[in-house]
């Protein structure tokens, strides 16, 4: 398999994408309320993505028709920004954003909780972000990259939680997926895929309620679980530069998980 490596005065513009969408994210958090829809955080991030030099990765691609990606409740992620759906109290949602700069991508998500959210949506949100932060602690160069999905899955089902399979984590950089897949579940095959320094890659569990089946609508886009249970995703750009694992998309704010 063939996994590029980037050395650290190369990926400036992956940074600066990075940033760009982490910044976004955290400005998200005074602007997602009861009663907006979808469509208008859609275009808000589009609005900022483009104010700070950006373009937004997902506009177009293989034809999906927004700039982000906005997951409510039950769908697992490529939920479709909608006018159709005002957020209600006790509703969770993820939104997704990646932008390019001079062809770099920079990529994270995070949930937010509208009004009072019930104590399974609560505990389902806390135990992905955990899932997130304590799997990125298991990277490191020579390492397998099956040590990410054995501790999701470790960390999923002390909670009762199920992972979702059919989605995964990926490289990053020059194109918006690389080499190679980032697997949130034990699989054996990874065993034998090594971290190398200098790997761009995200990682991005997706978390389920109930069971870890998922289906597509018939938008051809938005994933849900099969069980209509909820479902919770948080994702960061990390880069391995040595004995250092960055984490590109930081939120600037320090408010990731709030």
């Amino acid at each position: 398999m063939n996994i590029k490596s980037y050395k650290p005065n190369e990926i400036n513009y992956c940074r600066e994408a990075s940033l760009i969408s982490a910044t976004i994210l955290d400005e998200l958090t005074n602007v997602i309320s009861e009663g907006i829809t979808t469509e208008e955080i859609d275009n808000y991030c589009l609005n900022r993505i483009i104010e700070m030099g950006g373009v937004p990765a997902p506009l177009f691609y293989r034809g999906f028709p927004k700039s982000t990606c906005t997951s409510l409740n039950r769908i697992i992620c490529h939920g479709i920004p909608s006018s159709n759906r005002k957020l209600l109290n006790g509703d969770i949602l993820n939104v997704d954003i990646t932008t390019i700069i001079n062809g770099w991508h920079g990529d994270t998500s995070r949930m937010y909780k509208v009004g009072n959210i019930s104590v399974k949506a609560l505990n389902l949100c806390q135990t992905t972000h955990e899932c997130l932060i304590e799997s990125i602690k298991e990277i490191k160069v020579g390492e397998p990259i099956s040590n990410i999905g054995k501790k999701i899955e470790k960390i999923a089902g002390e909670n009762n939680f199920s992972v979702v399979r059919d989605f995964c984590g990926h490289g990053l950089g020059i194109n918006f997926h690389e080499n190679p897949s980032i697997v949130h579940y034990y699989d054996k095959e990874y065993d034998n895929i090594n971290f190398i320094d200098g790997m761009i890659f995200t990682v991005e569990p997706m978390i389920n309620a109930g069971k870890y089946h998922s289906k597509i609508l018939s938008d051809g886009w938005t994933a849900v679980t099969k069980d209509k249970t909820l479902s919770a995703q948080y994702e960061h750009t990390v880069y391995i530069n040595g004995d250092s694992i960055e984490i590109l998309t930081e939120s600037p704010n320090g408010v990731f998980y709030s």
